[in-house]
């Protein structure tokens, strides 16, 4: 499998030889494939609209996004971050790399992120087994980072990622292994980290302060909890919990205490970043990038050791786990703070993950054009059907999936105006049925009409075909129809019939052309596996009729075995979509059903 799954990047260069104005740059020939990564600071993405500068960004691999590990050095050694002009080297570091776990966490400084932006890349490039390791914690932080605890590896004392080294000098904490980010500290009520004090994690008036964090509360009642503190005999920074609410807290000189709450409490058991920020004399609360709040405080010269999970004291206590632990000797700006937040958690959407490409051949044509090259004629009828299979089939899943968004969209629509008029059933049909009665019945039978208020609402059809046979009886609509007071047993059977016979030509519709899906789905594996056989049997063929085992003499049975199970897979992701598509519709079909039996229900009660 990881062979096919490479044999199909590899396409894309194969593209670029064939055709030399879609070719791009390669920072080096010694490397032999790129990992593209983009980031969105737009609306639609991590919504920042100021612009980063210096921030490391975490770069997450896993088989969800990267399936290359054996690609690569054991150790990641040959991993390089290069700029979007393809030409600047970044500074990074590894904080964990296991190809046999399949996953990495990697971080990477970036000079400047446009706010507001999509579309800015960088490249991860792989696959030099002769490159020297160039991860680089210190270089990847700037001079203002202080401290940064990744809290790994998953045993012993944690050690500073900066250039300045403020190793911890006592560690009770305990280590979890999985955490958010590789290994993460674990506080039980009475434990904390102590970092001596040192010159970069003073805080000096003029240049601010910052302290941030992931953190994770236990789901048992906290007190007043320290998460971070910096502390001296004059004043003390403090970053910390008032039960499930995050608050900030400085004094200096003797003072009264400036304290800063949150309004909202965080949820347990959850991850949230968590940071305070102190410059300009101003004390400012942030929680998952968003500012939660700021007052003014009179603060001087802090210095002073650092107390994590409790307070220098020996008092207040942390209770849950926290990771990714920063101190900064300066006031970080909100953009700075959002691109921590949103690109380090499980949710990051400021970093998009891109394809992988493998570098061009240098002369000739690629690999896979030379595979396609020798295929034999039998290879191409199946690979022929096989692509016109997969390409109805997707034409299927995504007109499928329009229709069925359109049909969601219209039942919320319609589902709204039915319940602000729920004491009077009729009223919806009475405010909208006139439009729709302009139209004969069997327009309502048609999937391409729709209502022009609730549109392809198949709720609406449902309510419109039970409501026309009320009004027929209630109000002796029907031609020589008597006028009824009450509607009888047997009527509301029969309007609850009409009902079922609707709800079944509507689920009908809905599950129109999914047969087809069924069809690519169980068939391309097999046509797949035929073109296979048939390589098989030309290669033994090939081999029989030459007399010896060549190269030449195999290649194209090979080549047509090995293609034709690669297209045969297409019916993997025909199956995704199948799946989705029935969930999809199984929830509207439960809808209809729920909803008619509502409907009769409180047709029966006004009109019995």
């Amino acid at each position: 499998m990881p062979s096919i799954r490479r044999g199909l990047f590899v396409l894309c260069a194969a593209v670029a030889t064939l055709y030399p104005g879609l070719a791009q740059a390669w920072w080096n020939d010694d490397w032999q494939f790129r990992k593209e990564l983009t980031f969105d600071l737009s609306a639609a993405g991590a919504n920042i609209s100021g612009t980063p500068t210096g921030v490391p960004v975490l770069v997450r691999l896993s088989l969800a996004n990267f399936e290359f590990f054996n690609d690569t050095r054991p150790d990641g050694g040959d991993l390089r971050f290069i700029a979007g002009d393809d030409k600047t080297a970044l500074k990074f570091h590894i904080e964990r790399y296991d190809p046999q776990a399949q996953m990495a966490f990697l971080w990477v400084q970036l000079p400047r992120l446009a706010g507001g932006a999509a579309g800015e890349k960088i490249y991860l490039y792989y696959g030099n087994k002769d490159a020297a390791p160039a991860s680089d914690p210190g270089a990847t932080y700037d001079a203002n980072q202080a401290l940064v605890y990744h809290f790994g590896p998953a045993a012993g004392m944690p050690q500073d990622s900066t250039a300045y080294k403020a190793d911890p000098s006592a560690f009770q904490a305990g280590v979890n292994p999985a955490s958010l980010i590789g290994s993460g500290a674990q506080f039980t009520g009475s434990t904390v980290i102590t970092v001596p004090a040192a010159g970069a994690l003073l805080h000096d008036p003029a240049k601010g302060y910052t302290i941030s964090t992931w953190l994770r509360i236990a789901a048992v009642p906290q007190g007043r909890a320290y998460v971070a503190a910096l502390e001296d005999g004059a004043g003390s920074i403090v970053l910390g919990l008032d039960g499930a609410r995050v608050f900030a807290e400085t004094a200096s000189g003797g003072q009264a205490a400036t304290v800063l709450q949150a309004g909202d409490g965080i949820t347990a058991e959850e991850w949230h970043h968590v940071a305070l920020t102190v410059g300009a004399g101003k004390l400012t609360l942030w929680i998952d990038g968003a500012d939660s709040g700021s007052q003014a405080t009179p603060i001087g010269d802090v210095g002073g050791s650092l107390t994590i999970g409790g307070s220098a004291k020996g008092a207040n206590f942390l209770a849950g786990d926290l990771d990714e632990l920063l101190v900064s000797n300066t006031a970080r700006p909100a953009e700075w703070l959002q691109a921590a937040a949103r690109s380090q958690g499980m949710v990051a959407p400021l970093l998009v993950y891109g394809g992988d490409s493998a570098k061009e051949a240098e002369a000739g044509e690629g690999y896979f054009a030379t595979t396609l090259r020798s295929v034999t004629f039998d290879g191409w009828v199946i690979i022929g059907i096989l692509t016109i299979m997969f390409f109805w089939s997707v034409w299927i899943m995504i007109f499928k999936s329009i229709y069925l968004g359109r049909v969601a969209k219209g039942n919320g629509h319609f589902l709204d105006e039915f319940h602000k008029l729920r004491d009077d059933p009729s009223a919806v049909e009475r405010r909208f049925g006139a439009k729709a009665d302009k139209k004969e019945d069997s327009a309502f039978e048609k999937s391409d009409e729709e209502h022009e208020e609730f549109g392809a609402s198949t709720l609406y059809r449902l309510y419109h075909h039970g409501m026309r046979e009320v009004l027929t009886r209630i109000e002796g609509k029907s031609a020589g129809a008597a006028r009824a007071q009450v509607l009888t047993p047997t009527a509301i059977e029969s309007i609850r019939a009409t009902m079922d016979a609707s709800q079944t030509r509507m689920t009908q519709r809905l599950q129109n052309q999914m047969v087809l899906l069924t069809i690519a789905i169980a068939g391309g594996p097999f046509l797949g596996l035929l073109g296979t056989v048939v390589g098989v049997m030309i290669t033994f063929a090939a081999i029989a009729v030459s007399g010896d085992v060549n190269v030449n003499a195999i290649a194209p049975g090979t080549a047509a075995a090995l293609v034709a199970t690669v297209f045969g897979l297409g019916a993997i992701p025909c199956l995704f979509g199948y799946n989705w598509l029935n969930s999809r519709i199984k929830e509207i079909v439960a809808d209809m059903r729920v909803f008619s039996d509502e409907f009769v229900a409180r047709i029966a009660e006004q009109y019995s």
